[in-house]
């Protein structure tokens, strides 16, 4: 079964909010006027192809897809990180049938096409032209390769394959990067995340694959440094994490930082600059952005 949460906040946070709850594991993410219906109903759609008057209604009610073991109100404390004072109380939860869930995953997840890769879900065929192909299914952990913050991992992969090369994937939720480093021709995968159910399925999407490597929690690391380190997570994590990331990046490496919007990219850049890490922008896409460090010594 799965779960339907919903919750309410205002119009400012509204888009930042519901990128977060995707990029912390939420599978589908709808928003509509709390007020609709009522006197204080807003339109904030005017002629066609203008912009809207504001991001999000006075108050906006977000409901949440989310797995049956998925914790909810965790998921809302990720997801609020650096974005709301603190996170929203649950207004409702109820169960959702898995028919209804099955039907509209495979109606809204088809392939995914990134350079070389395709993120390729279980009930469709292979591409006929040559790809490297990752079969994957939405999940208990995030990672399919539709959020953006995910595609810019995918994109500096595809751009700067990992050949003979050792790769940790921090924070790994599905394992996808690991996957893709590994299709890329990396010599050593490691996957890591401090959710267990994240690492299970981390390991399930290997074997499905074909693929292997490390898949453990982060205490359980080997000690050696990795030539490259991703690290799809959100930026107060990010900035916490800025010393054991910087460890475990070795000389000559690259760490590429992703699941940080463009205002918070600042903060980031700061946090690993007192790492002793050259840090500069890679890309942009959809209001977040990817960051690469190097370690020069």
């Amino acid at each position: 079964m799965m779960r339907e949460l919903t919750v309410r906040i205002d119009g400012a946070q509204l888009e930042a909010f519901s990128d977060a709850l995707v990029a912390s594991g939420a599978l589908a993410v709808s928003i509509e006027d709390a007020d609709a219906g009522s006197p204080q109903e807003q339109a904030i759609y005017d002629e066609p192809g203008a912009a809207p008057a504001a991001l999000g209604w006075a108050r906006s009610r977000v409901t949440i897809l989310i797995d049956a073991n998925t914790d909810g109100t965790r998921l809302l404390q990720r997801a609020a990180v650096g974005i709301l004072p603190a996170p929203p109380p649950i207004d409702s939860e109820r169960e959702v049938s898995d028919v209804d869930w099955v039907r509209a995953t495979q109606s809204q997840f088809g392939p995914i096409r990134i350079g070389r890769l395709c993120i390729l879900p279980s009930w469709h065929d292979p591409p006929s032209e040559d790809a490297l192909v990752i079969r994957l299914d939405p999940g208990v952990a995030f990672g399919t390769g539709t959020h953006p913050t995910t595609r810019l991992c995918l994109r500096w992969l595809d751009a700067h394959p990992p050949r003979s090369l050792s790769v940790l994937d921090y924070g790994c939720g599905s394992g996808i990067l690991a996957l893709a480093a590994a299709k890329l021709g990396a010599a050593i995968v490691a996957a890591t995340d401090i959710d267990p159910q994240a690492v299970a399925a981390a390991r399930a999407n290997a074997a499905a694959n074909g693929v292997e490597g490390i898949y453990t929690e982060p205490g359980a690391l080997p000690a050696q440094p990795f030539d490259v380190v991703l690290a799809n997570i959100l930026t107060n994590p990010l900035k916490a994490l800025a010393p054991t990331l910087a460890a475990r990046l070795a000389v000559g490496g690259t760490l590429v930082l992703s699941g940080i919007l463009e205002r918070q990219a600042d903060e980031v850049i700061f946090a690993y600059a007192r790492q002793g890490l050259r840090t500069r922008l890679w890309a942009v896409e959809d209001g977040w952005v990817c960051l690469t460090a190097t370690r020069a010594q």
